[in-house]
C-alpha cells in the first residue's frame, strides 16, 4: 500500500488533474482508502469506504481544485 500511495504522490500534476476528472475520479477514491490503510488510520479507512461507493462524483471538483493548488489530493491523516 506505501508503495501505492508513493508511487501516486511521485506523479507529475498534469497526470494527477486528467485522474482527477468526473470519470476517472474513482481512482482517487481508491488512493484514499490504500493511504489510510497504510496508516492504519481507522476513522479514515471507513470514511474512505463510504466515499467509495456513496459520493465519488461529489469529490472530483475537489480534487482538481486541490490538485491545482497545492499539488495533492485533500484526505485526512
Amino acid at each position: 500500500m506505501k508503495g501505492l500511495v508513493k508511487a501516486f504522490d511521485g506523479l507529475p500534476r498534469i497526470v494527477k488533474f486528467i485522474l482527477a476528472l468526473p470519470v476517472l475520479d474513482i481512482v482517487w477514491a481508491i488512493y484514499r482508502l490504500c493511504r489510510s490503510l497504510s496508516k492504519k488510520s481507522t476513522i479514515g479507512t471507513v470514511l474512505a469506504i463510504v466515499m467509495l461507493f456513496l459520493c465519488p462524483a461529489i469529490f472530483w471538483l475537489v480534487d482538481m481544485i486541490t490538485i491545482l493548488v497545492a499539488n495533492k489530493v485533500l484526505w485526512i491523516d
